[in-house]
C-alpha cells in the first residue's frame, strides 16, 4: 500500500494496521537496509573507503568481515555497495560477481557462475584452457574498455568464504588473491565468513596473497541497547500516513518495552542470543497477533511468541518416541548420572533397561533384542544419540561407544509433557539410579 500524507482526516484502523504490518514486515522479514547501520559505523567507513578505491581509483584490495550468523555482516555489505553505487561513475563502471560457497561447490561451477554474472558466456564460447588461471585471466582481459587502456573494476563477494578454502588446491581463492595483489586489474576481493579461525584454513601461498585486512563484527550490545534495538524496530517514523495513530502505536511500543513481564521474557532472549535474525523472529510473531481487534502490541502477545521462539526442538521431538525409545533415553540419562558423562553402549543401554524390568511383575515392557535394537537405531537417525568416533563403524554395534545429545532438564521436562505416559516410567527417571 503507497504511503499517502494525511494531516487531517485520519484513516480507518483496519487501513493503519494493514499499513504498520507492510512497513514492519519489510523492516523485519525484507532486510530493509537501515539508512545507517547499527553500532557498526566504523566497519561501515572502513569498507567503503576500501571499495572506493578499487571502484574509483582502481586500486586492488581484498579483505574480510568475520563475525557469528546474524551480526549484521551481509547488511553491513549491502548498507556498503548501496552507498557506494550514489557516485554515478561507480554505478556505470563497477561490476559485481557474487558466489556462495554452499552452492559454488568447486572452482569450475564458480567459473561458470562467474562467466554468467559478467555476461561473457558468448565471449568464452567454445574456447579451451589449461587452466582455471589461464580462463580467469581471459575473462578479465575481456572486460577491458574499448581502449584496452584499462579494465573495469570487479568486486568479488564470496560469500560462507571457508567453504572455498575446502576446494582443491584452493585454486580459486589463490587466483583471486594473485590477481588483487599482482594489480593486473581493478579487483576487491571481499570475504564473508562466521569462522574466525578462517586464516588457519587457507594454504600458505593462498594466505601470503592475502592482504590480511579483516573486519570484525563481535557486537555485545548491553540490554540495555538491545531493549531499545527492539523499540526502535517497532516504532513507526514521522512520515506514516495518521500521525495520530503512529503516535499512539509508539506510545503503546515505548509502555510495552516498560513491562516488568516482558523486560524479564526478552532478558532471557537476550541471554539466548544477541543476534538481529532471533531478535526480528521475535518481533515477527509479536507482529502477527495485531489485527483491528487487537491494534496494539499487548505484554501477552509478546510473552506467547517469545514461548514459541524458545520451544526446544530436540525436547518437542522426544514427544513423538515410543514408550520404548522413551525407556532407553531414560536409560541413557541414567547412565549419564552414574559414569558422569562418559559415552555408553546399547548392551549397556539395554543393561540398564534390565534393571527397571527386573522390579516390575507385569511384562509389558519386554522387549526382543531385534526390536531394541531398531529403536536404538531411529534414536541415533534422530540425532538424539551419536558416535563418540566415526571411525568406529567397524566396531559390532552393541559395543558402538555414543553419547546422549540431550540434558537432564530437556528429559524431565519432556516426560512432564508427554501424553498418557506411564507413572512408573515417570518414577523410574526421577530415581537418583537406573
Amino acid at each position: 500500500m503507497s504511503k499517502r500524507k494525511v494531516n487531517d482526516a485520519p484513516l480507518p484502523v483496519g487501513t493503519c494496521i494493514s499499513e504498520v504490518q507492510d512497513i514492519l514486515r519489510k523492516r523485519l522479514c525484507h532486510q530493509q537496509l537501515p539508512d545507517t547501520p547499527e553500532g557498526v559505523q566504523a566497519q561501515h567507513k572502513h569498507l567503503l573507503e576500501l571499495l572506493k578505491r578499487t571502484a574509483i581509483h582502481g586500486e586492488s584490495n581484498s579483505v574480510l568481515i568475520v563475525g557469528p550468523r546474524g551480526s549484521g555482516k551481509t547488511m553491513l555489505l549491502k548498507c556498503v555497495l548501496r552507498d557506494l553505487l550514489e557516485e554515478k561513475e561507480v554505478e556505470r563502471n563497477l561490476l559485481q560477481v557474487h558466489l556462495n560457497g554452499l552452492l559454488q561447490t568447486d572452482d569450475r561451477i564458480a567459473l561458470q557462475e562467474m562467466t554468467r554474472q559478467l555476461h561473457l558466456e558468448n565471449v568464452v564460447g567454445d574456447k579451451v584452457f589449461g587452466s582455471f588461471a589461464e580462463n580467469l585471466s581471459f575473462l578479465l582481459e575481456a572486460l577491458k574498455k574499448g581502449d584496452r587502456s584499462s579494465s573495469r573494476p570487479v568486486l568479488f563477494v564470496l560469500d560462507e568464504f571457508d567453504l572455498f578454502a575446502h576446494h582443491k588446491n584452493q585454486t580459486l581463492l589463490y587466483n583471486l588473491f594473485d590477481v588483487s595483489q599482482s594489480a593486473q586489474a581493478p579487483v576487491a576481493v571481499v570475504g564473508v565468513t562466521c569462522r574466525l579461525d578462517v586464516l588457519e584454513l587457507l594454504e600458505k601461498r593462498v594466505k601470503s596473497r592475502f592482504s590480511h585486512r579483516q573486519i570484525h563484527l563481535l557486537s555485545n550490545p548491553t540490554f540495555s541497547q538491545y531493549l531499545e534495538r527492539v523499540q526502535t524496530q517497532l516504532s513507526l517514523q514521522d512520515d506514516f500516513p495518521d500521525k495520530t495513530f503512529a503516535q499512539d502505536w509508539n506510545a503503546s511500543v515505548k509502555t510495552l518495552c516498560e513491562d516488568k513481564s516482558v523486560e524479564d521474557a526478552l532478558q532471557r532472549h537476550y541471554n539466548s542470543s544477541k543476534n538481529f535474525r532471533s531478535n526480528h523472529m521475535l518481533l515477527m510473531l509479536c507482529l502477527s497477533r495485531v489485527s483491528v481487534a487487537n491494534p496494539a502490541i499487548k505484554p501477552a502477545d509478546l510473552l506467547e511468541a517469545s514461548k514459541m521462539c524458545l520451544i526446544d526442538a530436540q525436547a518437542n521431538m522426544l514427544h513423538g518416541l515410543s514408550i520404548l525409545e522413551l525407556c532407553l533415553i531414560i536409560a541413557m540419562k541414567h547412565l549419564n548420572d552414574v559414569y558422569e558423562g562418559e559415552p555408553f553402549n546399547l548392551q549397556m543401554v539395554h543393561n540398564e533397561f534390565k534393571k527397571f524390568l527386573q522390579r516390575k511383575s507385569n511384562s509389558m515392557y519386554n522387549f526382543e533384542q531385534p526390536v531394541i535394537m531398531k529403536a536404538f537405531e531411529h534414536l541415533q537417525q534422530l540425532e538424539m544419540i551419536r558416535p563418540v568416533d566415526s571411525s568406529s563403524v567397524k566396531t559390532q554395534r552393541e559395543y558402538q561407544l555414543m553419547r546422549l545429545m540431550l540434558d537432564n532438564t530437556q528429559v524431565m521436562e519432556a516426560l512432564q509433557k508427554y501424553p498418557q505416559c506411564p507413572t512408573d516410567i515417570k518414577q523410574w527417571a526421577m530415581s537418583a539410579y537406573g
